[in-house]
């Protein structure tokens, strides 16, 4: 989190960072890592956003991950700017096939899974 306030965002009023909900990601975590002066200058430029704890559109994300790892990233580049120029392609070529996931996870899946937090609004209670 250092790095993100210090080295790579120095300019961003405020930084914000999508997380999972483990109990490590929290801002407690940052005083137990540096002093309390240290955790709370961090702390002031962070803005943290908890992903919710069933959140199965992660799983999309992972998926996409993966096929720009299979695609694109399945050699060394050792270039940051070359980095850059091969994922800006590769994603400009995925948005222009239209490229989509196949997601099985349904609403009705989700209900029989989580029924407490997908609940079957068409039915009368």
């Amino acid at each position: 989190m250092r790095d993100l306030v210090d080295i790579h965002y120095p300019d961003a009023e405020v930084i914000r960072v999508v997380q999972d909900n483990l109990s490590t990601h929290s801002a407690g975590a940052l005083y137990q890592a540096f002093p309390p002066a240290e955790a709370r200058r961090i702390l002031r430029r962070l803005e943290f956003h908890y992903t919710p704890k069933h959140a199965s559109w992660l799983n999309m994300v992972e998926i996409e991950i993966g096929v720009l790892r299979g695609q694109c990233l399945d050699r060394r580049i050792d270039d940051p700017k070359l980095l850059a120029t091969e994922v800006a392609a590769w994603e400009r070529q995925r948005n222009a096939s239209r490229a989509r996931i196949n997601w099985m996870f349904t609403t009705d899946k989700a209900r029989i899974k989580m029924g407490r937090a997908y609940p079957d609004t068409g039915k009368e209670s």
